[in-house]
């Protein structure tokens, strides 16, 4: 499926290695892609014919640079028939290189938006000494990006979450929230107006560190949140790493078991009717034998 001449693709893939161990990575992290937009049903069927616009975001991180080539490789290909938008939202972070990626975009050739907004100085102001940054910084980003799609005509709003993110979302909400619920790969927003899509569900977050190591792209790290100590977040990653260095594989177990819930196995009686579970042997009551609530 790969092409040998990879720098007549797309500039992101100028200089990509011709190694066979990076033609199977870059396989890979396609045909992952791909399955995760296909499965989830992430290009919309327009009835006029027109092609859905995304805004794809871009923190500077290796799983945003991974996402943004692998997409352009689906356009390429005639699998992914969509308009694509760039995104970086500077949030005004002490240090952040605000040159860098409009300088890769512009380089690449890629369409893009970049935005200015100073939530910092917010997540600073009200998050009580001591406290992580995440929860906030994060609905501040949204917010503002759902904004910049409404302006910029997308239907939808691309992240960079990858398997791995879903897997420790999961666990944080299992352990910390008291629920089971993860990382949706499609959801509609609050007002209902924008998809939000996450279109590498599927793929390792190795496979995407090893690609964008490979490809050179100039990471921006975030010293925001990724400074604290303690976050719940990394205390997850290690339990996982600990498991998959004890059993190679079992992250993969794992997010197929997000695949694969059964209700009627599990203990919500808002998901499956156990009370109108019946036998072939249950009598059929009247109302006046009905069995009395307990008090």
């Amino acid at each position: 499926m790969l092409d040998d001449d990879l720098d007549a693709i797309h500039p992101l893939f100028a200089g990509a290695p011709t190694t066979t161990a990076f033609k199977k990575l870059r396989k890979r992290i396609v045909r992952n892609t791909r399955e995760a937009i296909e499965q989830y049903g992430m290009v919309e069927k327009r009835e006029d014919g027109s092609r859905p616009r995304w805004l794809v975001c871009l923190s500077g991180g290796k799983d945003s640079y991974t996402m943004l080539a692998v997409l352009y490789e689906l356009k390429w290909r005639g699998l992914l028939p969509v308009d694509l938008l760039a995104c970086n939202l500077d949030q005004g972070q002490p240090g952040f290189p605000a040159t860098v990626l409009p300088e890769f975009l512009g380089k690449m050739e890629v369409p893009n938006r970049i935005e200015y907004q100073d939530t910092y100085s917010i997540v600073m102001d009200k998050v009580p000494a001591g406290r992580t940054f995440c929860a906030l910084c994060s609905r501040l980003r949204r917010g503002n990006l759902y904004r910049i799609a409404r302006e910029e005509g997308c239907s939808a709003v691309v992240l960079g979450h990858h398997r791995d993110d879903i897997l420790e979302t999961f666990f944080m909400n299992l352990f910390h929230g008291g629920r089971l619920a993860t990382m949706p790969p499609k959801l509609v927003n609050e007002e209902g107006d924008l998809f939000l899509y996450r279109p590498l569900a599927h793929v390792a977050e190795a496979d995407c560190e090893k690609f964008a190591r490979d490809m050179n792209y100039p990471i921006i790290p975030c010293d925001l949140c990724g400074s604290q100590d303690g976050l719940q977040r990394q205390q997850v990653k290690q339990i996982l790493d600990q498991w998959e260095s004890n059993s190679p594989g079992r992250r993969q177990v794992m997010f197929r078991a997000l695949m694969n819930a059964r209700p009627s196995h599990l203990l919500d009686p808002k998901l499956f009717d156990f009370m109108g579970l019946t036998t072939k042997n249950t009598p059929d009551l009247t109302e006046s034998e009905e069995i009395p609530t307990l008090r």
